[in-house]
């Protein structure tokens, strides 16, 4: 008898191009349709200092991988599922858009080492359109292929005990969940999960064990419709990161481009995918920019880096400031979390806020191993040089002169930096 593990040491990681975070196809529609002809450069970077991807993944292994995904297509059960994608408005996603996937394929990437430090260097570069797909399924790859070395070393025992741990831990959890019935929470581990069948069978597990009132949905897209649950995403730092680079480009003002791009967000989807995501320049600037008007319209809030109590405090603040409830707004919470965190924050803002959570790594990557930081970013868009801040420098992306630009320019103090867990 097979054991959990081991149908999946060989063969392809990536087997259907639905299975990327939502948050890509939502982000996607407007990229289409605003900015067309827009050109960006993703790359990939490994945040967790003290592990070299290099000497984990061979390079020959990774690139037959990425060769593999690049050659799927959206079948008509895909494109079917995302026509009926409607929980916010009578359709979601433009007919145009739909026939745009239909014939879509995954553009060309470039794969070697890098010269600096010796580390992969993983480089999608293109029509932005088009590049911004390769994000979560890329991360995937990586993630999984470095866990895949460890699993071939390892006895079907051994692979069978791993197994029996991971649902030890994921049981535990269920249970802690089970008791505090006003936490709710989506999946959102795709991007640095252990592997699709690991994260296949948490997502089955949740969906059977927790009412959908307490779990609200996954971010893997595949996986919302293969187990019926609610796909969750609206927009990533790359949305207000490349639009700051297309107002560099064109020697407009960077610091507009927050404006615009809640502008460009609000016109496509309304009220239903209002959560807008402070920290791609700081959260304090985002505060100051946003207009009381859209304080009082938009849903809510997505904090991804820096100390979640004291964001939530400056929510609140921020909120009282426009003559809002904060009450009536929501945060979703998504930033390293484990139970403790998720329980501490919810206890913190009981009463006070509306809570939710967007937990990841520490759901669908908890079988023993250290946890690993990779991301895939926007580095470049039209010839300019991208940035992203942070409210943790840590995960600042950008080179060194155009970093200090953009913090003179958004007129960043902060000084915060922690490694990053996950």
């Amino acid at each position: 008898m097979k054991d959990f593990f081991e149908s999946y040491l060989e063969g392809p990681i990536a087997k259907s191009l639905l299975g990327i975070d939502f948050y890509k196809f939502t982000m996607g529609q407007v990229i289409l349709r605003k900015y067309p002809d827009v050109s960006a450069t993703f790359a990939f970077k490994n945040r967790t200092k003290n592990i070299r991807m290099r000497n984990y993944i061979d390079l020959d292994e990774l690139e037959w991988q990425l060769d593999q995904v690049a050659k799927l297509r959206f079948n008509k059960t895909e494109l079917h599922y995302l026509r009926g994608t409607n929980e916010y408005q009578e359709r979601m996603f433009c007919e145009e858009y739909l026939q745009f996937l239909e014939g879509f394929k995954l553009p060309q990437y470039r794969l070697g080492i890098d010269v600096v430090d010796a580390e992969i260097k993983l480089e999608f570069l293109g029509q932005w359109s088009v590049t911004t797909y390769w994000e979560t399924i890329a991360l995937a790859i990586v993630s999984e292929l470095y866990y895949r070395g460890f699993l071939k070393k390892m006895t079907r025992f051994e692979r069978n005990s791993l197994f029996a741990q991971g649902q030890l831990r994921l049981s535990e959890k269920i249970k802690a969940l089970k008791e505090r019935k006003d936490i709710t929470f989506s999946e959102f581990g795709t991007r640095r999960r252990f592997s699709r069948v690991w994260q296949d069978y948490v997502v089955r597990s949740l969906a059977e064990e927790l009412p959908p009132s307490q779990f609200i949905g996954t971010s893997n897209t595949y996986l919302a419709m293969k187990y019926g649950v609610m796909p969750i995403g609206t927009k990533a730092h790359e949305m207000d990161m490349v639009m700051a680079g297309i107002a560099d480009s064109r020697g407009e003002d960077i610091t507009q481009s927050v404006s615009q791009s809640l502008r460009d967000w609000w016109e496509q989807y309304g009220w239903g995918l209002s959560i807008a995501l402070p920290d791609t320049f700081g959260t304090d600037f985002f505060f100051r920019s946003m207009t009381p008007e859209q304080a009082k319209d938009w849903k809510g809030l997505r904090q991804d880096s820096g100390d979640p109590i004291l964001f939530g405090e400056k929510a609140i603040t921020f909120y009282k400031s426009c003559g809002v409830d904060p009450r009536e707004k929501l945060i979703v919470f998504s930033d390293g979390l484990d139970l403790d965190m998720i329980f501490k924050i919810a206890d913190h803002f009981k009463g006070r806020l509306n809570v939710t959570f967007g937990w990841g790594t520490n759901l669908t990557n908890d079988l023993g191993f250290p946890p690993i930081s990779l991301v895939v970013k926007t580095v470049e868009a039209n010839g300019q040089g991208l940035v992203k801040l942070s409210d943790n420098l840590a995960k600042s992306i950008g080179g060194p002169k155009d970093i200090e630009r953009y913090k003179r320019a958004f007129g960043y103090t902060g000084e915060n930096y922690e490694e990053c867990r996950y």
